[in-house]
């Protein structure tokens, strides 16, 4: 009788070491999602804060289109600068067309635009930023049709397929390219008289 509870209490025990092992890979497995989860989110809430920076910079050009040229940057295509945001110098900023108000306008939206980007409305007990090196550009690409494009750039957490080549904003500030993330937007600016 005592052999037979014997095996029986050895049964159980391996029964109850499988059933420990089942359930530390199915616990290791939930960990490693919500995990993901976490970069996923962070990831789409930076896409969410580039898009909405994305939209004041196209508001501000709307509000003050009688000097839209003094919102373009011509960037390097090589390197992906001048840019604002973080790292950038917006000291030298000047514009000589239109009215003095309008070119005033256009410096202060310009370096407003930095500091959101750098992450000066975002704190918490200090400087915590937007995006993780957010920078921002905005180009000319056809001065007679006065069509721009403003771009938002930041670097991602985990690697993807690197940008397009046409979108050079921050071009290689953030290391691998498969981390630089870019949205933009096509602007054109309509002629009103």
């Amino acid at each position: 009788m005592s052999s037979r509870s014997t095996r029986a209490g050895g049964y159980a025990l391996v029964e109850t070491m499988v059933t420990i092992v089942v359930i530390a890979f199915g616990l290791l497995g939930v960990a490693g999602l919500v995990s993901r989860s976490f970069v996923t989110e962070a990831e789409a809430t930076q896409r969410t804060r580039a898009a909405l920076l994305l939209q004041d910079m196209v508001g501000r050009i709307n509000a003050n289109r009688a000097v839209v040229a003094c919102y373009a940057i011509t960037i390097d295509a090589s390197t992906g600068t001048p840019y604002l945001g973080v790292g950038a110098d917006v000291s030298g900023l000047v514009c000589g067309v239109g009215s003095a108000t309008a070119n005033t306008r256009a410096i202060q939206d310009l370096v407003e635009w930095s500091d959101l980007l750098a992450g000066a409305s975002e704190t918490a007990g200090g400087n915590v930023g937007a995006m993780v090196g957010a920078r921002g550009c905005v180009t000319e690409d056809d001065a007679a049709n006065r069509i721009y494009t403003v771009s938002v750039a930041w670097q991602g957490l985990t690697a993807t397929k690197a940008p397009d080549a046409t979108l050079n904003c921050a071009k290689d500030l953030y290391g691998d390219e498969k981390l630089r993330r870019v949205v933009s937007i096509p602007v054109r600016i309509a002629t009103l008289n």
